[in-house]
């Protein structure tokens, strides 16, 4: 079996429960990188030549090594997958009872690089490393065997692929999937657009969040921000709010809004905005619009630890023009999908807004990923989503 081993204590994250290799942590000298082939499987020794476990390697990659089993000798294979496949699926089932959810989180499931989402008999999968697409025709072959699916979609075209230099591309690789697929979430209707959609298609991680906000929208102006296909919008909609308004930059995203609404038979008003956020926002507040619950989803402004005050500038305008939508007593949901971006910091964020705009708020709730996105304890980087509930008043002399 082919080795690479680390430089001295560079073994201590891996020790702590962390699985991943960086390529500055390898002694290349006694184990030259160039020696290896993007996806090959080796045995990773710490630097006294004890062997620490089993990893996928890049050599030309930052990231370049990730482990998959700390039993030396095991093989990321068909049967490997299938175990780690089943234990997955055990989780979900516990969680939830119908078959919409993250059925695979990536490292968190013991599979870095795959993540596998479930649209009842519809497999959605994204492959980010070169380790994971050596064994594509294992995973479906294990995700046929453990799932039974009707069918499997490839939606590999995220930006990790480029980094690890595989190619883009959506493949249908098990029966026939459609354009939309049909989920149910805390009760509501979705079609979902997984061929042309973001991502997969849909964002299972905020099914909690969005269900405690259900509880703010009865009788209510709603806006959602940043809209996508009505995650938050439609679920308020279905909770008995009176008004809602849509925000989003793509025009297919908006139609599936659109029929999402009719789909769950809403009877009251919805506007649908196309266009930037933040122009849309401004044009509501120059209208003196205002809104009883202001919900702000943005994707992650913040993508690379470089991106950081870049990206919490972008955090900072958007919520402060969410806040000026914030009718007197109304409820301000602001998300962050960014791993970067600390929950503390996002509060911070918020409060110097409020100060700013002489306002007073109250944090009422704190969310997170649900648990079909679980936590790895040792791998801070599974930890990314963050939703905070503010009720917001007027100054009050405060």
């Amino acid at each position: 079996m082919s080795v690479i081993r680390l430089k001295g204590q560079a073994d201590r994250r891996l020790r702590a429960g962390h699985q991943w290799v960086y390529s500055n942590e390898i002694n290349t000298t006694a184990t030259p990188l160039k020696q290896f082939s993007a996806g090959d499987q080796v045995v990773v020794e710490a630097a006294n030549g004890k062997a620490l476990g089993m990893a996928t390697i890049n050599p030309n990659t930052l990231i370049c090594g990730r482990l998959f089993s700390r039993e030396v000798g095991a093989v990321l294979n068909k049967s490997l997958l299938i175990h780690r496949l089943k234990i997955a699926l055990s989780l979900r089932e516990m969680a939830y009872k119908g078959p919409y959810y993250r059925l695979v989180f990536g490292d968190s499931d013991g599979l870095s690089g795959l993540v596998v989402d479930r649209f009842g008999d519809v497999l959605v999968v994204q492959i980010s490393t070169a380790g994971m697409e050596r064994v594509k025709q294992d995973i479906i072959d294990g995700l046929i065997e453990v799932i039974k699916p009707e069918a499997i979609l490839m939606k590999n075209d995220g930006k990790m692929r480029t980094v690890e230099g595989l190619d883009s591309y959506v493949e249908e690789v098990y029966g026939t999937v459609p354009q939309e697929v049909f989920i149910q979430e805390n009760g509501v209707l979705f079609q979902v657009p997984v061929w042309d959609g973001q991502k997969t298609g849909w964002f299972y991680d905020h099914r909690e969040n969005r269900k405690t906000m259900q509880g703010f929208c009865d009788g209510k102006r709603v806006l959602d921000v940043f809209s996508y296909i009505g995650g938050w919008g439609v679920q308020a909609a279905f909770a008995g709010a009176t008004d809602v308004t849509f925000i989003d930059a793509s025009e297919s995203a908006l139609s599936h809004v659109e029929a999402n609404l009719q789909l769950n038979q809403y009877e009251g008003h919805s506007s649908l905005m196309n266009g930037d956020a933040f122009e849309a926002m401004q044009s509501l507040i120059a209208d003196k619009e205002r809104f009883d619950v202001v919900v702000m989803d943005p994707p992650a402004f913040i993508t690379r630890r470089k991106d950081i005050k870049a990206g919490e500038g972008a955090y900072h305008r958007a919520n402060q023009l969410a806040l000026r939508l914030v009718a007197k007593g109304g409820v301000l949901v602001t998300g962050s999908c960014s791993m970067h971006l600390q929950e503390s910091r996002l509060h911070d964020i918020i409060r110097s807004n409020t100060r700013s705009l002489e306002r007073f708020s109250q944090l009422i709730y704190r969310g997170t990923q649900a648990p079909d996105h679980p936590v790895h304890p040792s791998i801070e980087e599974t930890e990314y989503l963050k939703a905070l509930f503010y009720r917001v008043h007027n100054n009050m002399g405060l």
